[in-house]
């Protein structure tokens, strides 16, 4: 059964132009206006693949690969400018820390707050409320300000509360590059267990460890296209060697005392999945 199948997904950003002072800009108005309307940046471009359900998926690459705009196309924060995305199941997306959290309400207050947009109803969330605290291991903060939370105590709240949505599709953005090794080990093992579920789980991470790790199957993006799709640790080989052939060519341009341009190109684009 799929869980996800992106066709021909094409999503882009306007490129703004940066102003310098309101006489120039006032000047050159209608270039400007005709500028915003003309470029672009293609955050995806012609993206296709499917994922099935129960699958552990890796989104790897560089910074502005697309991975990230993936993971908000599959949560529906996002809609494409062409093609299609398709999702078939309850969707549990942990995107951003801190998403969906109000700095200025308590972590109790906001344990609520969060598990309503995730889509409980509050009886839900008082019932599953003390396995949520007992997860994150913050009982003693919960009556305190949200703003006065560590990067890591919000990354125990958030994946608490969606440790505990029963979700058929989880996602996770960088998530667990947050917080003591402790609850990132407390958080792999309940991703074992959203595994064993059969829970269709989409793991954004620049971490290759993380992916060889929890992950069956890897897709490489690179500046908005797929690279590779495939085994885990077939695609995690050919990324690295890549990733060192760029890194020896920065090298090699800077001992020369040249610009640190990355020549390296990615390989072709992939086709689909099957």
């Amino acid at each position: 059964m799929t869980s996800v199948r992106f066709d021909r997904v094409t999503k882009w950003y306007p490129r703004y132009s940066s102003l310098r002072g309101l006489k120039a800009t006032l000047a050159h108005l209608p270039a400007l206006l005709r500028s915003l309307k003309s470029e672009k940046f293609a955050a995806l471009q012609d993206v296709s693949f499917t994922i099935r359900q129960g699958e552990t998926v890796g989104l790897i690459g560089s910074n502005g690969s697309g991975k990230s705009t993936t993971l908000e196309l599959i949560a529906g924060v996002l809609v494409p400018q062409q093609g299609s995305v398709e999702v078939h199941g309850r969707v549990c997306p942990l995107l951003e820390l801190g998403a969906g959290f109000h700095p200025e309400l308590t972590g109790r207050d906001n344990l609520m707050l969060n598990g309503v947009l995730l889509g409980l109803t509050r009886r839900e969330i008082r019932q599953r409320m003390d396995a949520i605290i007992a997860f994150s291991e913050l009982e003693a903060f919960l009556d305190q300000p949200l703003r006065t939370y560590s990067t890591g105590m919000l990354a125990r709240l958030g994946f608490s509360v969606a440790a505990h949505m029963d979700p058929d599709i989880f996602l996770i953005d960088e998530i667990l590059a947050v917080g003591d090794l402790h609850f990132q080990s407390k958080c792999r093992r309940k991703i074992e267990e959203f595994k064993a579920r059969g829970v269709t789980i989409i793991l954004v991470t620049h971490s290759v460890a993380e992916v060889a790790q929890l992950c069956d199957r890897a897709i490489w993006l690179d500046r908005g296209r797929v690279i590779e799709d495939g085994d885990a640790q077939k695609v995690l080989g050919r990324y690295q060697r890549f990733q060192l052939s760029r890194d020896a060519t920065g090298v090699a341009a800077e001992q020369a005392g040249q610009p640190s341009v990355q020549s390296v190109q990615a390989p072709h684009p992939a086709g689909p999945h099957p």
